[in-house]
C-alpha cells in the first residue's frame, strides 16, 4: 500500500517513538495503545490497556468517551484502533505512574494548538510537512515533488469517494491498477524490492518513481471528470488506463536510459550511504 487511505492519518514522534494519529471531529485523535507504549515501555500495551478498562469497569468510573478510528497496523492494513482526544488521553496518562506524563502532556497540548492553527490557516499543515522532510533530510527539489504528488493523490481520493469508492479495500483495488500499469508491480510488491515493511513508499521513490506516479494519478482524476465515471468497476477501468499512459512513458524513459525506473534504493540506504561517506571525508 503507497499510502494509507485515511487521508486524515498521520505519524508523530516523541522521544523517538511512534505515535499513530488522526483528524476526527476537525481535531487529533491518538491511538492510545501508541500512548501507552510510550509511558509504560510495556511489550504489551493492548494488555496493559484492557486492565485499565477492566479495572475502571469495577470501579464504577470508565475512562472519558474513546472511538475506534481506522489506522495503519502492524500488517499495514488500515484496522479500527481504540483512540481517543487530547482531553481523553490527559485522563489516561493521570492513571498511569510514569516519568514521562508531564513531558508527554505539554508535547500533545503543542499539538492540539496547533490542530487548532492549521483549521484557521491550512497552508501551516502543509508547511510543516516540508518541514518535518526537511529535518530528515530530504533535499528541496525530492521535497517539492512529493508535496506536489501529497496533493495530486488527494485530489484523486477525493473523486473516488464522490463517485463510489467507500471501503478501504476499494482505494486499496484502484491504487492497485493504477501501480501495475504504470510500473508492473503492485505497491505491496514495489515495496518488497526496495526492502520496505512498515515504511511509506512514496518516501522511498526517486524523481521519475514519484513523477511517474503523479502522471499516472492525475491523469485517472481527469479521465473520471471527463467520463463522469461511478461504481468501483468503471472506476477500475479508468484507473487502468490512467496507469497504461504513465507506463508509456515509463518504458520510453526506460529505452533512453537503458535502465529500469523501477530502482531498489530507498531513502533509508541513501541516507546511511551518505553518512558513511561523511565519516569516510573525515578519517
Amino acid at each position: 500500500m503507497t499510502e494509507p487511505q485515511n487521508q486524515n492519518y498521520h505519524i508523530a514522534l516523541f522521544k523517538g517513538k511512534t505515535i499513530r494519529k488522526t483528524i476526527f471531529n476537525k481535531e487529533w485523535w491518538f491511538s492510545i495503545l501508541d500512548i501507552i507504549g510510550v509511558l509504560t515501555d510495556s511489550p504489551q500495551p493492548k494488555t496493559y490497556w484492557a486492565k485499565m478498562k477492566e479495572r475502571d469497569r469495577e470501579m464504577s468510573q470508565p475512562f472519558p468517551f474513546w472511538e475506534q478510528l481506522k489506522m495503519q497496523a502492524e500488517d499495514e492494513k488500515m484496522r479500527e484502533t481504540d483512540c481517543a482526544n487530547t482531553e481523553g488521553l490527559f485522563r489516561i496518562i493521570q492513571s498511569i505512574p510514569s516519568p514521562k506524563a508531564e513531558p508527554l502532556k505539554r508535547w500533545l497540548a503543542k499539538v492540539g494548538y496547533e490542530r487548532v492553527q492549521e483549521i484557521e490557516n491550512p497552508e501551516l499543515a502543509t508547511k510543516r510537512t516540508r518541514l518535518l522532510y526537511k529535518l530528515k533530510g530530504y533535499p528541496d527539489d525530492w521535497i517539492e515533488k512529493r508535496m506536489r504528488g501529497i496533493a495530486v493523490r488527494e485530489e484523486l481520493t477525493d473523486e473516488w469517494q464522490k463517485r463510489g469508492a467507500q471501503e478501504q479495500k476499494d482505494y486499496e483495488i484502484l491504487t492497485a491498477e493504477i501501480s501495475k500499469a504504470t510500473f508492473g508491480i503492485t505497491p505491496s510488491e514495489y515495496k518488497k524490492v526496495k526492502g520496505l515493511k512498515r515504511q511509506n513508499l512514496r518516501d522511498h521513490m526517486d524523481d521519475f518513481e514519484l513523477i511517474l506516479t503523479m502522471l499516472g494519478e492525475r491523469t485517472t482524476t481527469e479521465i473520471h471528470r471527463t467520463k463522469d465515471s461511478h461504481g468501483l468497476p468503471r472506476l477500475k477501468d479508468d484507473a487502468r488506463v490512467g496507469g497504461q499512459i504513465a507506463g508509456t512513458a515509463r518504458k520510453q524513459i526506460e529505452r533512453k536510459i537503458g535502465r529500469s525506473v523501477v530502482s531498489e534504493n530507498n531513502f533509508l540506504q541513501n541516507k546511511n550511504r551518505k553518512k558513511l561517506t561523511e565519516i569516510e571525508a573525515l578519517k
